[in-house]
């Protein structure tokens, strides 16, 4: 799967060639957030699903960023210790804050996909 998944907490999810998931924050939650000027990773250890497992600060607000499924983070993306901004520079490349191992890999599937995603921006947006 090459296509990205999504959470309903605004999570990007990809999985990548060696069964790891990378995780980022959606355009959508970093527009929101505003500037981020700060990034905790979360540790490498093993989360449930909705777990907070890192935090992102902004200008505006901090927010947590949740384990989309249960698994073990493997590998936090280091660049964004010294370069936060980089979650607005580019949220769903460089900006990505983990890689982690899902317990049940086939559950990436059953999150959302862009259309839904889509959907349920549309429905914040009007509610």
């Amino acid at each position: 799967m090459s296509e990205l998944r999504f959470t309903e907490d605004h999570e990007w999810l990809r999985a990548e060639a060696d069964g790891s998931v990378t995780v980022g924050i959606t355009a959508f939650a970093q527009n929101a957030l505003g500037d981020v000027v700060f990034v905790q990773l979360p540790e490498l250890q093993v989360y449930e699903k909705g777990e907070e497992a890192a935090t992102v600060e902004s200008v505006k607000a901090a927010s947590g960023v949740y384990m989309p499924l249960d698994g073990e983070v493997v590998e936090v993306n280091p660049v964004l210790e010294s370069s936060p901004e980089q979650v607005n520079e580019d949220p769903l490349g460089a900006g990505w804050f983990f890689r982690f191992i899902p317990a049940d890999a086939s559950a990436v599937d059953q999150l959302l996909d862009q259309d839904a995603y889509d959907r349920l921006i549309k429905a914040n947006a009007q509610a």
